[in-house]
């Protein structure tokens, strides 16, 4: 994993509503390039704005490159890609093969990080993709989700990722022209904050996301705050918790409480039992749908970006964390968290879990097991993690 970088400014943006005209407006600032992944780009009223800013920059003459992926975004009309080509956006589809017929493994290995880089000077990090808050039906609230926006010599480390990234799948997909020879990183110190970007990839970077949330809470000492969308998380971050609980660390999970996925919200919820034997308080976010993917430890070391704590993200995915090791940030966002929890989610009672009814029990555990095999089947090595 790469070492903390300090000098940075980095601020928390709450859900679309404060990181989509943060976006737009860098984008529409831009004099050179953009870069932009994201998993699900949607044709709503956000991806039209989003695309909009995008096709500007690159009729000014600033050079665009957007990746999708070509599961998350199989949606997009070709009318709106060919717009954007036309504009001059360079866009790229990863892994655009999702035909239902081809059992290959390799289907699953999606790009589901969003990163936002804007003339080697700005960037955006986190878990929200290029949909409107309330995409979601029977949503009244807006989707619950952060991102983070960043100045100073962090840039560096997620500059070269999405450079390289890009590069990779324009090899892969015979496309030999790479990206324009990259721009000249502002690296300068904007700020007092420590941060440090964690990629999860395939080949070297495997379990580096995981690695570092156990090694946060291997070393708590006060509090452990996870609130994750998708949480089934393997054998090691299970009994990590378990033993920071048992050694007085407050343990709070922060989860969906409404149904999204039947499948993996009902086998996450096989493992409320646990979790609640060891002394781990469970919050179920009924408010809205919730897609956060953030933790604060301690209060002063916090993770906002876009991976899940699940077979999915943690086996399969391209994911990307920003970890920022800075108290007034860390107490920001564990503010907002608690917010979110005063005003939207349900605290899970141990007496009233075991009063579930038995086709309900009987139901979690046959969504528990059906997980498992999936992630035997679609994972290499790690899968017995989850068993």
């Amino acid at each position: 994993m790469s070492e903390f970088v300090a000098g940075n400014r980095i601020e928390l943006l709450r859900a679309g509503g404060e990181y989509f005209p943060a976006l737009e407006a860098a984008c529409d600032a831009a004099t050179s390039e953009i870069y932009l992944e994201t998993y699900i780009f949607e044709e709503d009223v956000t991806g039209q704005r989003i695309g909009a800013a995008l096709s500007r920059a690159a009729k000014r003459g600033v050079t665009v490159y957007l990746m999708i992926d070509g599961f998350g975004s199989k949606d997009l009309s070709g009318h709106f890609l060919s717009a954007l080509r036309d504009a001059g956006v360079c866009v790229l589809i990863y892994r655009p093969q999702i035909s239902p017929w081809t059992l290959r493994r390799e289907r699953l290995r999606r790009l589901h990080r969003k990163i936002a880089v804007i003339d080697a000077r700005v960037a955006f990090v986190g878990g929200i993709n290029i949909i409107d808050d309330m995409h979601t039906p029977r949503q009244v609230p807006p989707r619950f989700d952060y991102a983070v926006r960043i100045e100073g010599p962090l840039l560096v480390p997620i500059h070269a990722s999405v450079v390289t990234l890009w590069t990779l799948v324009m090899w892969t997909q015979f496309r030999l022209r790479g990206p324009t020879p990259a721009i000249a990183v502002q690296a300068h110190p904007r700020g007092e904050m420590r941060g440090t970007l964690v990629v999860r990839d395939n080949v070297s970077h495997r379990k580096d996301i995981e690695s570092a949330y156990l090694e946060a809470i291997n070393n708590a000492s006060a509090e452990v705050l996870i609130a994750n969308a998708y949480f089934f998380p393997g054998m090691s971050m299970r009994h990590a918790l378990a033993d920071a609980a048992a050694r007085g660390v407050r343990v709070v999970l922060l989860l969906q409480g409404r149904v999204e996925y039947m499948l993996l919200h009902y086998a996450s919820r096989a493992l409320y039992r646990f979790f609640l034997d060891a002394g781990v308080e469970i919050y179920e976010y009924h408010r809205s749908f919730m897609h956060a993917k953030v933790a604060v430890i301690d209060d002063h070391w916090s993770t906002v970006g876009s991976s899940n704590i699940d077979p999915m993200s943690l086996l399969l995915a391209r994911e990307a964390n920003v970890m920022i090791d800075d108290a007034g940030f860390a107490l920001k966002l564990k503010a907002s968290l608690n917010d979110a929890m005063a005003l939207g989610a349900v605290r899970v009672d141990s007496a009233t879990w075991q009063r579930q009814p038995l086709h309900v029990r009987a139901f979690t555990w046959i969504c528990y097991e059906l997980v498992r095999v999936m992630t035997g089947w679609s994972a290499y090595g790690r899968a017995r993690e989850f068993r």
